[in-house]
């Protein structure tokens, strides 16, 4: 009966974050459909340019959500209501400051941002207008993955999910209206990608306005010790989502100096698709979190191993999946987002998307054991992964393998980048278990030493 519970909890945990995943990345993804579809090539490109920022936004949001309700979690279990409560309360206030910083940086310096990553006079106006109007809603995006950490991790990860679907929901009705009928171009795009976050807020509120919610802000003073401690569980998140947005300014700079702005169009096509991807594989990784974290507070090692060999399994049957309609269905996917027809841009993106996406064999054993980390207060393993996955390792193999083999070279560093980094989940595993075998080796011995000691006097 207890391990038909566990089953019947991980697939409701799996499921309903993976769909509200889905439905948060479906917020970019719609706005790469209407903005292509609209403005073009030009348009695309610019998104792509402009998109990068939500890696920043999202990272401090997952992180200060994740790491601060993994903590809440583990003293939850472990009965520790009061500090539970006041680590809620220092990753709220530290996650509206982190909005509020953002906010005044869009107001104040979105033309020498869109200079950095990359932006022609063409497309400036674009990438600004974009840029501006997203950080302006910084704090909503932050909070709105804040509490939607917080959801899970209190037990109802249903109200969870309707959040980010409604906001999503919201987001795909209002990119239609805005663009097309009203003709507010990229500031309508971004507009309404702004609103998606807040009607998620208002629906995640239902939990605290029927008195569901057990976590309490409560009055406490700022330690930066505090901060750190549960900030470095979720770093592995932060460096996930900002890594992304890091490393599509680099890939795009690589891909504008090799092919031009063409290239960067068709970069834009495979960074989103391989987003929904990526969406399913943060869903396992998030969904699974409170109940290892659950687990680890009531230092339950079978279920730990359970919850982690199920997780890996679940991921690499996805993995397969995506591989598997990447290269089945590659003309298809490419040409909903080639409005234009343009030959050029559908021949790049397709040979990319088939190369690109033969990584994805490899990203769920990466994902979940970083969040196996996270959720069992490994931050240094957490953040060695996470590290080399999102920056160093792409970095290296990015630059060198565009230098060995061109385009080709840039759309392969994303498998070879994984790989490595499953070789070092796997090295930290080993030698985790390595330790607690030879633990168990030594209390055995001291064990049988001291029975025949008690038998012999």
């Amino acid at each position: 009966m207890e391990k038909r519970m566990g089953n019947r909890d991980f697939s409701k945990y799996i499921t309903l974050s993976v769909l509200g995943m889905l439905g948060s990345s479906g917020t970019i993804l719609a706005d790469t459909f209407f903005i292509a579809n609209k403005l073009g090539a030009d348009g695309l490109a610019a998104l792509n340019l402009s998109v990068s920022v939500f890696g920043l936004i999202n990272g401090l949001g997952m992180m200060l959500g994740i790491g601060g309700a993994a903590r809440y979690a583990i003293c939850k279990s472990k009965g520790e209501n009061q500090e539970a409560d006041r680590t809620f309360t220092l990753a709220l206030l530290t996650a509206v400051f982190c909005g509020v910083v953002l906010n005044i940086c869009g107001t104040l310096f979105s033309g020498p941002m869109v200079r950095l990553l990359g932006a022609d006079s063409h497309i400036f106006p674009m990438c600004q207008s974009y840029l501006r109007t997203v950080l302006c809603f910084a704090p909503f995006f932050i909070l709105n993955h804040f509490f939607i950490a917080f959801l899970r991790n209190d037990g109802s990860p249903k109200l969870a999910m309707t959040a980010m679907l409604m906001g999503s929901l919201c987001n795909i009705v209002l990119d239609y209206l805005l663009i097309y009928p009203m003709d507010m171009g990229m500031f309508g795009a971004a507009f309404a990608t702004g609103c998606a976050p807040v009607i998620g807020l208002l629906t995640s509120s239902i939990h605290i306005l029927t008195r569901k919610n057990q976590f309490h802000p409560v009055k406490t003073k700022i330690s930066w010790k505090e901060i750190r401690k549960f900030s470095g569980l979720g770093i592995s998140a932060f460096i996930n989502e900002f890594s992304s947005g890091f490393v599509l300014v680099v890939l795009n700079l690589l891909i504008l100096h090799m092919t031009g702005t063409v290239g960067v169009a068709a970069y834009g096509i495979i960074a989103n698709l391989a987003l929904i991807a990526l969406a399913v594989f943060t869903g396992i990784s998030q969904g699974i979190q409170p109940l290892i974290s659950r687990a680890y507070g009531q230092d339950d090692r079978r279920l730990l191993q359970n919850l982690y060999q199920k997780g890996l399994w679940t991921a690499s049957v996805i993995g397969v999946l995506f591989f598997g309609i990447a290269w089945i269905w590659t003309g298809n996917l490419v040409s909903v987002f080639n409005s234009e027809r343009d030959m050029t841009l559908q021949i790049i993106a397709e040979n990319g998307l088939r190369i690109y996406f033969s990584g994805f064999l490899l990203v769920g054993g990466s994902f979940v054991t970083t969040a196996f980390f996270s959720a069992t207060e490994k931050a240094k393993e957490a953040f060695v992964t996470s590290f080399f996955r999102g920056f160093a390792g792409i970095l290296m193999t990015a630059v060198l393998s565009a230098f060995l083999w061109g385009l080709t070279g840039v759309w392969i560093s994303f498998g070879i980048t994984e790989g490595i980094t499953v070789l070092i989940c796997w090295f930290l595993m080993r030698r985790k278990r390595v330790v607690y075998i030879k633990t168990q080796r030594i209390d055995l011995r001291r064990i049988i030493l001291r029975k025949l000691k008690s038998r012999w006097i």
